[in-house]
C-alpha cells in the first residue's frame, strides 16, 4: 500500500454479499486503478494496468479521466476566438502528441493532476440539493466519493477557470436482477457523473471529459496472455468519424459502418477479433437520440429546492437488459462476465491498447504478470477503451455534420453545468 496521498486508492465498495463489486479510485488523476467483481467463487479484477499505483506516473491514460477535452485537438497557428450566445474567449490548446496535435488535454491534462477526494457528497457544489438527498438515501457508505479539483484559467490553454467534481459510486441492481432470457445476474453497477462549470459570470470554454478506462473481463483467468480478441462487443453506431491519416485529427466527415470491420452487429462470431484488422483507435457516434438526462443544466439549479433529481433519472431500472440492444455491451469469452453500458454522450472511443509495448508497462498479478514495469506488461489487442464523450472537436467548423448529428458543440458557457454521466451494468452468467 502506497503511503504517497496521491497513490493512496479510496476504496469503494457494495455493503457485504456475493457476488460483489468492489473499487479503488486513487487520487492522481482520478484513476480507477482496480474494479474487482466476486462471481462463482473466484476474484476478477475487469481494468487492466500497472500493479503499483505510482506506475500510473508512466503508463499514462491507463483508467485516468481525461481533459479539459478527449482525444486529440488542432494546434492552431495562433489563439482562436471562441463564441457562444454573447460569450467570447481565446483558445491555445498546447501541444505534447504531435506539434499540430493536443492529446487529451495538453502537456499536464487532468490526468497529472491530484483531485480531492470526499465520500461526503454534501461537500460537493455542482450537485443540486434533490441529487444530494438521492445520493443519501440511495448510496451506502464508503459506496461513492466525489473527486474535484479547480483547473485555472489558461491550464494548457483553456480559457476561464474550472471547477470539475467527479462523482464515482457504486450502486446496488436496479429493478430485476437476473435475465430472464440468458439466466445472468445483474451484480451492481458503475457510475461515474462529470460535472464542471466556469467560475463567474462570463466566458465560454471547450470541454469534453471521458474516463480512459480499459478492460479485459476474462484477464484474472490467467490462462495466457491477455487478449480482448475473443470478447463480444456491440455498439449502437451506424457511423465513425473519418481521421486524418497522418494526425489522426477527425475531418468532420461521418462514414457509414455497414460493410466495415466497424459494423460489430453484422460480424458472424460478434468477436473483436473477426477482421481485427490492426485493433481499433476510433469513434462511434450513437443512432440513438440524445438521452433523457441532459448534458447541460442550468447553473440556478444548483441551489433550487424544485431542481430535477438527474441522479434519479440515471439509476432508474434499465430498460434493456443482455438480451435487448444496450447502447454498448462487451462480454468476455470465458469468464461469464459482461458490462452493459448507459451514458448521455454521443458516442464512445473504442481503443484496443493497439500501442501497448510489455517493455514499457506493468501487468497485474491477479492477470498472470508480475506486477514490475518492464517484465512482460501488456500487450496490444489485450484490452478494450470505451470511452464515452462527445464528437472530438465538436466545436470546429469542420466539424458540423458531427455537430449536427449530435447535438453538441462540447462548449460551456458561463452559467451553464457539464453533465456528463456513463453508467456501466455489471452481469455474470453462470456457466459460461
Amino acid at each position: 500500500m502506497s503511503t504517497d496521498p496521491r497513490f493512496t486508492p479510496v476504496l469503494l465498495a457494495l455493503p457485504s454479499f456475493t457476488p460483489s463489486l468492489a473499487l479503488e479510485v486513487l487520487p492522481h488523476g482520478a484513476t480507477l486503478h482496480r474494479l474487482f467483481v466476486q462471481a462463482d467463487g473466484k476474484t476478477h479484477d475487469v481494468l487492466v494496468g500497472p500493479e503499483r499505483p505510482e506506475d500510473h506516473l508512466r503508463q499514462k491514460y491507463t483508467n485516468t479521466i481525461v481533459g479539459r477535452y478527449a482525444n486529440r485537438l488542432p494546434v492552431p497557428a495562433a489563439p482562436v476566438t471562441l463564441t457562444k450566445g454573447a460569450a467570447t474567449a481565446q483558445f491555445f490548446p498546447q501541444a505534447n502528441e504531435k506539434p499540430a496535435v493536443s492529446l487529451h488535454g495538453g502537456v499536464a491534462g487532468f490526468d497529472s493532476h491530484v483531485w480531492e477526494p470526499t465520500l461526503d457528497i454534501r461537500a460537493a457544489t455542482l450537485f443540486t440539493p434533490a441529487e444530494v438527498a438521492f445520493a443519501e438515501s440511495r448510496f451506502a457508505p464508503q459506496s461513492a466519493a466525489v473527486f474535484a479539483r479547480t483547473s485555472p484559467d489558461g491550464e494548457e490553454g483553456f480559457p476561464g477557470a474550472l471547477r470539475v467534481e467527479t462523482l464515482v459510486a457504486l450502486v446496488p441492481p436496479s429493478g430485476k436482477a437476473i435475465d430472464d432470457a440468458t439466466g445472468a445476474y445483474c451484480l451492481g453497477s458503475v457510475l461515474i457523473v462529470y460535472r464542471a462549470k466556469l467560475e463567474g459570470t462570463e466566458g465560454v470554454t471547450p470541454i469534453n471529459l471521458t474516463q480512459h478506462w480499459g478492460f479485459n473481463l476474462d484477464a484474472s483467468l490467467q490462462d495466457g496472455e491477455p487478449t480482448i480478441k475473443e470478447h463480444k462487443l456491440s455498439i449502437q453506431a451506424a457511423h465513425t468519424l473519418e481521421l486524418d491519416a497522418d494526425t489522426a485529427l477527425a475531418t468532420g466527415r461521418l462514414v457509414p459502418v455497414g460493410g466495415t470491420h466497424h459494423d460489430h452487429a453484422a460480424k458472424t462470431t460478434g468477436t473483436l477479433g473477426e477482421a481485427f484488422d490492426g485493433g481499433y483507435d476510433e469513434f462511434y457516434l450513437f443512432d440513438a437520440p440524445p438521452h433523457a438526462v441532459p448534458a447541460r443544466l442550468p447553473a440556478s439549479a444548483l441551489a433550487d429546492p424544485a431542481a430535477p433529481d438527474t441522479l434519479a433519472a440515471i439509476l432508474a431500472p434499465s430498460p434493456t437488459a443482455l438480451a435487448a440492444a444496450p447502447l454498448v455491451a462487451l462480454a468476455g469469452a470465458r469468464s461469464g462476465l459482461s458490462l452493459v453500458f448507459d451514458s448521455n454522450q454521443s458516442g464512445v472511443q473504442l481503443y484496443t491498447n493497439n500501442f501497448a509495448a510489455p517493455a514499457r508497462s506493468a501487468r497485474k498479478a491477479i492477470h498472470g504478470g508480475s506486477g514490475v514495469f518492464g517484465e512482460g506488461g501488456y500487450a496490444p489487442g489485450s484490452a478494450a477503451f470505451l470511452e464515452f464523450h462527445a464528437p472530438l472537436g465538436a466545436f470546429a467548423e469542420e466539424m458540423a455534420a458531427a455537430r449536427g448529428r449530435s447535438g453538441e458543440d462540447t462548449l460551456l458557457a458561463a452559467g451553464e453545468v457539464y453533465n456528463n454521466f456513463v453508467r456501466a451494468d455489471v452481469w455474470w452468467r453462470p456457466g459460461a
